[in-house]
């Protein structure tokens, strides 16, 4: 019953949080000037004692019990590069965000190897994905919103929250958005939301509390994976307005939780009707909450990822799901 060494790198902010949330101890991999991908332990979040940065140039003098892969080129170079034969010779598990990029059904995943474990973060990522022969597993996201924020939804307006939205186009809604937002009040905020009159980056700890003032969250992407930003606003009793698209359409009960639909002409009726009814919105946002909590509670997160830890090492994990 011990804690495990994990070797990893610092590829989704916010999810590698949520991960260190398991009671093992994370090296998370860092470059000079600390470029994308190679942060580390940096940036605004609140990192626990368990989190460590873990310099490229020293890594083959550390000892691990297991790899956690988040990309292709961590995969297929990094490692190569980067580590020792024995370093490599570890049990792995790679970590895939997205669905399927080049072809929604027939993309094979680049791991096709028996001795990795292929964790997808949705069923609808696994449903798309030919991952051949690779065993796989999918561990659900799971979130933590400070204790003392709770959804108000004063401000007559919704919240997207979409990260350099102008630049991933269509894809992440940017044509719906604009739409959207020409018909109903919305506020968009993510990195580079400026670029689009957006008000910028909120950081990751601040945002529920900024998310709370807003009457629904608007979520209009057309194909990428779950946000986490969707679940924290579900977490603090937030309404979801979104397109029924991926794996969203398990996520929000339509007219319970929020709204989901394809016709954007839909959507957009349902937010003016939020925006005139706000103890409709906190009767759906109550919904939501329910809702998160039940689906993407964080010590079932890490249960879960300590059974898939313990299934690659043969190594009896530690119990608890609190941080170390």
């Amino acid at each position: 019953m011990r804690p495990l060494k994990i070797l990893t790198w610092h590829t989704h902010g916010s999810y590698l949080y949520y991960l260190t949330q398991a009671p093992h101890h994370f090296y998370v991999l860092s470059k000079p000037g600390r470029p994308p991908g190679y942060g580390g332990r940096c940036g605004s979040i609140a990192w626990g004692d368990n989190v460590h940065d873990m310099p490229v140039e020293r890594v083959r003098q550390y000892e691990f019990d297991c790899i956690v892969f988040q990309d292709d080129v961590q995969y297929e170079k990094d490692q190569y590069e980067l580590l020792s034969a024995a370093q490599r010779a570890l049990p792995k598990i790679y970590l895939e965000h997205d669905p399927p990029r080049e072809h929604p059904t027939d993309m094979a995943h680049p791991i096709d190897d028996p001795n990795v474990l292929l964790v997808h973060v949705t069923d609808f990522n696994a449903l798309m994905w030919n991952s051949g022969r690779t065993p796989t597993r999918v561990i659900e996201h799971g979130v933590l919103v400070p204790p003392d924020v709770a959804y108000r939804g004063d401000l007559e307006r919704g919240l997207v929250v979409i990260n350099h939205l102008a630049r991933r186009g269509r894809r992440l809604g940017a044509d719906i958005y604009a739409e959207a937002a020409a018909a109903v009040p919305l506020e968009l905020v993510g990195m580079a939301a400026d670029e689009l009159g957006g008000l910028g980056e909120i950081q990751h700890a601040e945002l529920p509390a900024f998310a709370a003032r807003y009457r629904f969250m608007f979520n209009p992407i057309r194909y990428t994976s779950l946000g986490l930003a969707v679940i924290e606003a579900m977490m603090i009793g937030m309404p979801i307005v979104a397109l029924a698209t991926t794996e969203l359409a398990t996520v929000i009960e339509n007219g319970s939780s929020g709204y989901i639909d394809t016709r954007l002409a839909t959507l957009i009726e349902a937010m003016r009707e939020l925006v005139r009814n706000p103890a409709l919105a906190r009767q759906l946002g109550a919904q939501a909450r329910l809702r998160a909590q039940e689906r993407f509670g964080i010590g079932r997160f890490c249960a879960d990822w300590n059974a898939a830890l313990r299934d690659v090492t043969g190594t009896a994990t530690a119990h608890a799901s609190t941080r170390l």
